[in-house]
């Protein structure tokens, strides 16, 4: 076991590298931010000096260099808009983004999780087919369009929650709707598909012939048997609390991660950008390793493969 967790360590460190260099070439590519934030009217030497004070006078291999020693310090630079710490910046948005999130994740597990089950122990069945269809429905609509949607209804014609803004609680709703609705429908379908995979095995069969009762069947065989493939995707859902909410928060103006990302690449605050955009990996990766810890518990057969390939 320990030589299958070391494995995936070493794959996310080396995933976050590859995502750090990555993103910092492309941003150093797309242009000089001084230009941008400087106004057109500012002298050359005041253009000068900013880039002087912020490291952008050197070379990009120097400002990448300068970049992974600032980090190992802890260090994640200073936003080119105001000269805050770009990570106090990002982090004071963090609580604003979980509260969306964090709700909509639970959402998407309670409603997600038993519908799939209930449609596929019901194949074929009229309300099997009615989960299907709103699944399908929700995992195609655009979160924006939905968004938009329930804004029309329940804020313009009904009046009962406000469009946007994070004042109070009632604010939350519709943003943490819109986003639990496509996970929902994701999880279900992926939870419908693993279950009739499952149920199709010869070894429920076995289980039947040998007395044991359906309800223990499922519960026993089943469902463990089932939750690898529903575990991937809920993985990744949790990767996704930080950066899911990226269009809904604009949308319904919620002032969370990601419309401070949408804002700080509109403006060209590349620090910003930066450290939002390795909090996101550092997720996302983080996430993906527990699945695979979870999957070496739940399948003993993937440590001994790790393991095999070792020796």
């Amino acid at each position: 076991m320990l030589a299958y967790i070391a494995t995936r360590v070493g794959r996310a460190i080396f995933t976050i590298s590859l995502v750090l260099t990555f993103s910092f070439t492309i941003l150093a590519a797309t242009g000089d931010p001084a230009l941008l934030i400087m106004s057109v009217d500012a002298p050359p030497e005041a253009i000068e000096a900013f880039r002087e004070r912020y490291g952008l006078d050197a070379s990009v291999w120097q400002q990448y260099i300068g970049y992974l020693g600032n980090l190992l310090q802890g260090n994640f630079g200073q936003s080119l808009r105001d000269g805050r710490d770009a990570w106090d910046v990002v982090v004071e948005r963090i609580p604003l983004t979980l509260a969306l999130t964090v709700p909509a994740f639970l959402l998407k597990i309670g409603i997600g999780i038993p519908a799939g089950i209930y449609a596929a122990l019901h194949r074929n069945s009229f309300l099997d087919r009615l989960v299907m269809m709103i699944s399908v429905a929700g995992y195609t609509v655009p979160s924006f369009v939905l968004g938009l949607i329930l804004i029309l209804v329940f804020a313009v014609n009904l009046g009962v929650l406000p469009s946007g803004g994070q004042d109070t609680w009632r604010h939350a709703i519709l943003p943490i709707v819109t986003l639990g609705t496509a996970g929902a429908a994701i999880i279900a379908r992926y939870t419908r598909s693993a279950m009739l995979e499952v149920l199709g095995q010869p070894y429920i069969r076995t289980a039947r012939a040998k007395g044991v009762p359906w309800p223990k069947a499922v519960r026993r065989h089943a469902l463990p048997n089932a939750a690898i493939p529903t575990l991937t995707v809920v993985g990744l859902m949790v990767g996704s609390l930080i950066a899911g909410a990226v269009v809904v928060e604009s949308v319904f103006s919620w002032p969370g991660v990601g419309r401070l990302l949408i804002s700080a690449v509109a403006n060209r605050d590349l620090m910003i950008v930066q450290a939002i955009l390795l909090l996101v990996a550092v997720c996302m990766v983080t996430s993906n390793l527990l699945v695979d810890i979870a999957y070496g518990l739940i399948d003993p057969r993937l440590r001994g493969r790790s393991g095999s390939r070792k020796t």
